[in-house]
């Protein structure tokens, strides 16, 4: 087969609507990314929250909107993904306007009178529900608009473009927060999730895929969450597995406040942590994704544990702006080697007509991760800073990914047994 006839074959194992959900996605991601690169700075700067109130926020939020997808992956199986994704844009433009309306003199008027802690808490609420819908409804497309010969590629594809608008969203965040203030940021998220919602409207179609396109009550779907719970060796993975995203998250928790209290108070985070991650990622996913493709999922991943906690050893030696570059670049080799690998697990396991519901279970650990974690790296770095010691925070991130490599290790080793 010459190369034009490989090129056509490649082609034909993407139906139309694989490009237009990933591209929902690309600025989906956009939008999320970038409000979340500045949001322990604009809830602590802008708002007046300490530390601590920033990361139980940011828990809230963050564990929400990987939390729910288990009911949003359930009711997109339910009505469609093409409804689904308008719920959601819909949903995204209000919460994040509302968000960023807090900081913004023109409303002080309608909001004098709440709680301004617990009117976030309601707005972050509200956005994490839209947002619940998107990855099961992305992941859920990507698996019935691919062959079983592009589905790994087609992974490889989505989460390529994830980091994409992982590195366009705080790049746009740090000229618009330079100009126009971190409350601005919230803006530009408001519009991007509008625009996608008229794409959803013109052009997304909804794909039907006879091997998975399997109906079953909302009742039936509901009863189906307590097998997935039932399922002890799968939920024993899934924890292990959030111990990861506890760490990865502090990219976003710990490493903002410190680069800008006890680095430079004026140096452009949010390009210095998106161009290091999601660049990296930009750039060697797909060919890394080639190479480690005929490796065991499990293996992947634990490989992929064990490079990304080298971020915290590095960072820990010496705390500088090109120390935490190069340690976020270490954790993203890491997150390329085995995140794409544990989607396609996810999807090859999950029974006829669950796409969505399953792919919804992918992100249980992300949730726990934010959940704790937040709260966990806002107590931790504010603990640390008033004591004196900011190192701590860097060493507290190297015990919990040299604990999280090692438990990988034991359960690839017990499951591996249990096989053969």
């Amino acid at each position: 087969m010459n190369l034009s006839e490989q090129i056509q074959k490649l082609k034909a194992g993407f139906h139309p609507t694989f490009w237009v959900a990933n591209v929902m996605e690309l600025f989906e991601r956009l939008a999320y990314y970038g409000q979340q690169i500045v949001f322990m700075i604009y809830m602590r700067n802008d708002l007046g929250f300490s530390e601590a109130q920033a990361g139980q926020l940011s828990g809230v939020f963050g564990g929400l909107i990987y939390l729910l997808p288990i009911l949003g992956g359930t009711l997109a199986d339910k009505w469609g993904f093409r409804r689904a994704f308008n719920v959601a844009f819909s949903i995204l433009a209000l919460g994040y306007f509302l968000i960023g309306s807090v900081g913004m003199s023109m409303f002080s008027g309608v909001y004098s009178g709440f709680d301004q802690y617990w009117l976030l808490m309601v707005f972050l609420v509200l956005t994490a529900f839209g947002g619940s819908f998107i990855k099961p409804s992305v992941l859920g497309t990507v698996a019935v608009t691919t062959t079983q010969e592009t589905k790994s590629l087609g992974f490889a594809i989505y989460y390529w473009l994830v980091n994409a608008g992982a590195m366009l969203g705080p790049t746009i965040a740090y000229f618009t927060r330079d100009s126009f203030g971190n409350k601005a940021v919230y803006m530009v998220s408001a519009v991007s999730c509008l625009a996608m919602l008229i794409v959803n409207l013109i052009l997304y179609k909804e794909v039907k895929n006879p091997a998975t396109d399997i109906v079953e009550s909302l009742g039936k779907k509901i009863e189906n969450l307590f097998l997935v719970l039932m399922n002890f060796k799968f939920m024993i993975f899934l924890l292990i597995y959030s111990l990861y995203w506890i760490i990865f998250w502090q990219e976003f928790i710990i490493v903002p406040y410190y680069i800008t209290d006890y680095i430079d108070a004026n140096a452009p985070y949010e390009i210095i942590q998106s161009w290091a991650g999601a660049g990296a990622i930009i750039l060697f996913q797909i060919p890394l994704n080639l190479l480690t493709k005929k490796i065991k999922t499990r293996n992947a991943i634990l490989y992929g544990f064990a490079i990304s906690s080298l971020i915290w050893i590095i960072i820990g030696i010496y705390p500088s702006i090109p120390t935490i570059v190069a340690g976020i670049v270490a954790f993203a080799i890491g997150e390329m080697i085995q995140a794409p690998r544990y989607y396609e697990y996810i999807s090859e396991i999950a029974p006829p007509g669950q796409q969505g519901l399953y792919q919804g279970y992918a992100f249980l650990p992300i949730a726990i991760a934010r959940f704790v974690g937040d709260p966990f790296g806002g107590w931790l770095y504010q603990t640390s800073k008033e004591a004196g010691k900011p190192e701590m925070v860097w060493f507290s991130m190297i015990g919990i990914g040299v604990l999280a490599t090692v438990l990988m290790w034991i359960y690839n080793y017990v499951v591996m047994k249990n096989e053969k």
